[in-house]
């Protein structure tokens, strides 16, 4: 962990409060918290926690600096304090979700039926057209065509309830399915 994000955090760091020793310091801190905090438990995404830990010592350095009545290392806090966020994607919240949501797609991928789920697979992560997928699985076009609509809207189903939990399926959508299932028995 320690070689694989160190100079990221040092550039994006030293940056942000424009003294790399500062920086250096920032960092090799926030590895300390993280590494201390890792001895108990496995961390899911390290990368963004130490992005968290090291902007909050950057924040903390901050209140420090100011309480003491020193110079300020930033010329405009509430300027410095949003560069400092990192990217989005870093932060522990968003990289949870993100986590959470790629969690429900691949299981609402892997509970399409058998075929379904292989004609998907191979169009939309393998890049096949739909004839290619067709002669692989011994079906017509036409019915690649129909399981790739089914699992489209089972993803887009899943995205739904990942962006509106309280908000039920749609009956359109498990009639689709149901109808789908029926040709695929047959």
């Amino acid at each position: 962990m320690i070689a694989r994000y160190y100079q990221e955090l040092l550039s994006h760091f030293t940056r942000a409060v424009r003294d790399r020793d500062s920086a250096a310091d920032i960092v090799q801190e926030a590895y300390a918290r993280v590494l201390a905090q890792g001895e108990d438990k496995p961390i899911a995404q390290p990368r963004a926690l130490l992005y968290h830990t090291a902007r909050n010592l950057v924040i903390d350095r901050h209140r420090r600096s100011v309480a003491r009545g020193e110079a300020d290392l930033m010329a405009d806090a509430g300027e410095e304090m949003e560069r400092l966020a990192g990217p989005a994607a870093f932060e522990p919240d968003t990289a949870l979700a993100s986590a959470q949501a790629v969690d429900a797609l691949v299981q609402a991928i892997e509970d399409l039926p058998p075929r379904c789920r292989e004609a998907f697979v191979l169009h939309r992560f393998d890049g096949l057209p739909h004839a290619e997928v067709a002669e692989r699985m011994g079906i017509s076009r036409k019915m690649v065509e129909q399981h790739i609509k089914l699992a489209m809207i089972a993803c887009r189903r899943c995205k739904e309830r990942l962006d509106d939990p309280g908000r039920g399926a749609a009956g359109a959508v498990t009639q689709a399915q149901e109808k789908m299932s029926t040709r695929m028995e047959r």
